[in-house]
Parts: C-alpha cells; structure tokens; sequence
C-alpha cells in the first residue's frame, strides 16, 4: 500500500497507476505516471472538482498533468476539463464535435443530476475540446511508460475510449463501458447492439489478468467483465453472448 495516495483518498493500482472514486456520482478518475509525463483520465464533473483533482495528482506526482483522456463525452467525465490548462485532451474519433454542439446538453444534464446551475453553466462554457483524436489506436509514450489509448466503442456512447496501461499488472482504464457499482446505463447516446462487443475489445487489450477499472464502482477481473458481457448481449438481444 502506497500511504501518500492513500491518505489522499487515491488508491495505487500499480508502481505506474492509480485512481479515485470521486464523490456524489462515484465517477473514476485514472492516473499513469510516467517518468517525464502524466496522463489523467477523466477530469471530473465540474471546474471546482477538476481544480482539487489537479492538485491531488501535482502533490502525488510532483509534476503537471501533460495528458488528459476522455473515456466517453458524459458530463461527470469531461466538465472538469478546463482545469488542465497547458495538458493536451484525447477523445475517441467524433468526441470534439459531439461536444461542441451538445455543451447546451451536457449542461442540462448536469443540473439535473444535481449539479448547481451556476456550476455546470461555467464548466459547459470552458470545457475544451479533445484536440487528438483516436480512430483506432494511440500510443502515448510518458517515459518509462507506454499507454495505449483505444477507440473500442460504440457501445455505453458513439465515443467510447478505454485506456491500456502496460505492467507487471496490466490495467485497463474502461470509462462506463463497465459499470460495477451498478447496472450499466444506456442513455439515448448508446448503441446498445454493439457494447458486448465493445467489452470483447476490452478483453483483447488486456487479458484474463489485467485489473479491469470501470467508469463507476470498485476494480474488477476479466471474469465479472464477461459476466457484464453476456448480461448485456442478454438485454438487447445481441447474439454470441
């Protein structure tokens, strides 16, 4: 057990990554610590969360975040982007146009989640937008450390994002593509005939022994990623479950 992470409500995965369970949506936050970078996935709900996160990760690393992922374009993972001043944003293919023309959307959502109007008003109109976008995958060299960040959607959205973090224990960062503190979420932007396949891609990239870190809830084996596989294909009738 690393004790400066976890004093700090973080929990180390492995010597390279980490992540915390954030507050009121349970949203995952990941970190993968290079030896000349550091990549964050998933900045938060909101510029206040996004600025504590910031600063957790600057105390923990002693360095800037260089690197942001967005897993997918849902309000509890993107509003707290413009916190990062200076990091450059990565989304899956299509993410910067979805989120350019659903700001109004993200913002409405937020609010009725829960989060105060002034605050999700604030985060929609400062929320970058991923300037590098992944189609297939992108190899991100942090020093010391190469992640692979890959488009494995659609599946929970059109632009889903999981990240693939090499090791002695391999972790793979899945955004809500698997959901362990609850049922999955297939909202209007789902495309709900192709997420069991989705999670096979999630299984290719990392394996029967990789921890597997779900957008929402507690670390998870390959084996409870299968079982939400054939869950899935279950409820929207998709065959080879």
């Amino acid at each position: 057990m690393d004790v400066r992470w976890e004093e700090a409500g973080w929990e180390r995965l492995t010597g390279r990554a980490g992540r915390r369970r954030l507050p009121v949506w349970d949203c995952t936050v990941g970190l993968v610590v290079g030896d000349e970078s550091v990549l964050l996935i998933d900045p938060g709900s909101c510029v206040r969360e996004g600025a504590d996160i910031r600063a957790e990760a600057e105390r923990l690393t002693g360095r800037h975040v260089t690197h942001i992922a967005f897993t997918h374009g849902h309000f509890d993972h993107v509003l707290g982007g413009s916190a990062f001043s200076g990091a450059e944003f990565y989304g899956a293919v299509g993410l910067d146009a979805h989120l350019a023309l659903d700001r109004d959307a993200l913002r409405e959502d937020a609010v009725r989640q829960g989060l105060a109007a002034a605050e999700a008003a604030e985060a929609a109109d400062l929320m970058p937008l991923p300037r590098h976008l992944v189609s297939g995958e992108w190899t991100l060299e942090l020093g010391g450390v190469q992640v692979l960040l890959a488009n494995v959607g659609p599946g929970h959205t059109r632009h889903d994002l999981a990240v693939f973090v090499p090791g002695g224990q391999e972790v793979v960062f899945c955004g809500d593509l698997v959901e362990e503190s609850g049922a999955p979420q297939a909202g209007p932007d789902a495309v709900p005939a192709r997420w069991p396949a989705a999670l096979d891609r999630l299984l290719a990239l990392g394996g029967d022994d990789a921890l597997y870190v779900p957008g929402h809830g507690a670390v998870v084996d390959a084996a409870f990623v299968r079982a939400q596989r054939a869950t899935l294909a279950g409820r929207f009738g998709v065959s080879g479950a």
